[in-house]
């Protein structure tokens, strides 16, 4: 039995991977951690909500004593950190915010740990931090350039990924320092329930359903390695429990895709979704587009943003020999059940988008 204190638990992967590890692992305790800024909210842990091995707090992984108090309060053992600033757009037009959370956030999360588990000695022996990244830390790849390796040498081209750098080097010399148990894992661009829908992916789906413009980044060529949300939780949960301390283990998918092509099929799915199923029909009354079998026309070309990497990939193979780690979806049946949840849950998606989920 473990206590784990989960923080950006109500974000998307954050909250993916509490309902995944309270299926898991049903004697656990979850407590989760979130100060609720944008892309943060509640309602994506209504799942687990009322089971009473869940605890919510509103609350900022900088306020340090907070987080002392949680990791005594609850007894916790384990501290998976996924709270984050994680758009490369806002951390161009507003970069403050990154290094405030990803970087000062991380560091007073460490401290606490440090403090709790070390100087005061509770759970000394027994006790995890596992800090969640991105690949976005080893910069860009070239078209024939081999995947990232957790060899691979840092290389950060936006403000977002120089502060993810950042945070994965202040764990790693927590541990080396101080002996704090760390792991981290660096991971594909994820995709699936719950995804805000600013990101590409569940862009492109709920503004085909506004019958509105898909907006595509220079040429589009831009390649990106995805994996579905549910399968890097459970990389997560293999590097909590047999990853050895201080390491990096990347998960991916092995999976790369260029960004006008993901777009192509998700048109294509949805176009299928509708002819195959007349009530959606009914239910977004305003796709006339997808509605006649045409999302594709909605693709719309856009300048470039700044400093766009052009390819990431990654090369998961120390995983999958350490930890024998496989993604279990394809990515034909994950994004088919990506489609289908956001056809099924407007609700959630539609308060994300007016606002109303932070009222």
């Amino acid at each position: 039995m473990s206590n784990l204190l989960v923080t950006g638990g109500a974000g998307f992967i954050g909250a993916n991977f509490v309902h995944y590890w309270m299926k898991t692992y049903p004697q656990d305790k979850v407590v989760v951690l979130d100060a609720l800024t944008y892309a943060g909210n509640k309602a994506n842990l209504n799942p687990v909500a009322e089971n009473p091995n869940f605890v919510f707090y509103h609350g900022d992984i900088c306020d340090t004593a907070l987080v002392e108090t949680l990791l005594k309060e609850h007894h916790i053992d384990t501290l998976v950190h996924f709270a984050a600033e994680s758009h490369v757009d806002r951390s161009i037009t507003g970069p403050d915010a990154f290094i405030e959370t990803n970087i000062i956030g991380t560091h007073s999360l460490l401290k606490a740990a440090k403090k709790i588990w070390l100087d005061e000695g509770l759970n000394k022996e027994n006790h995890r931090f596992h800090h969640v990244s991105t690949d976005e830390v080893y910069g860009t790849l070239g078209p024939e350039d081999p995947a990232f390796s957790e060899t691979t040498p840092y290389a950060p081209n936006s403000p977002y990924s120089a502060s993810k750098a950042a945070s994965d080097h202040l764990v790693r010399a927590y541990h080396h320092t101080y002996g704090l148990k760390v792991t981290t894992s660096n991971c594909s661009n994820n995709y699936g329930p719950y995804h805000f829908p600013e990101k590409l992916i569940p862009l492109v789906i709920t503004n085909i359903l506004h019958d509105k413009p898909l907006p595509i980044y220079g040429d589009g060529q831009q390649i990106r390695d995805w994996l579905y949300v549910e399968d890097h939780a459970r990389g997560i949960d293999l590097v909590i429990k047999k990853g050895q301390l201080g390491e990096c283990y990347n998960i991916g998918g092995i999976n790369e895709w260029a960004n006008i092509d993901i777009v192509k099929l998700i048109c294509e799915l949805m176009n299928n979704e509708f002819r195959e199923n007349p009530e959606w029909a009914k239910k977004y009354p305003h796709a006339d587009k997808v509605r006649n079998g045409l999302a594709q026309e909605l693709i719309t070309f856009v300048t470039d943003r700044a400093g766009h990497d052009r390819r990431y990939a990654i090369d998961p193979k120390k995983s999958n020999e350490e930890l024998e780690y496989q993604p279990t979806e394809s990515f034909e049946t994950g994004i088919r059940k990506t489609v289908r949840w956001y056809l099924s849950n407007d609700s959630w998606w539609q308060s994300v988008i007016s606002g109303d989920y932070q009222v």
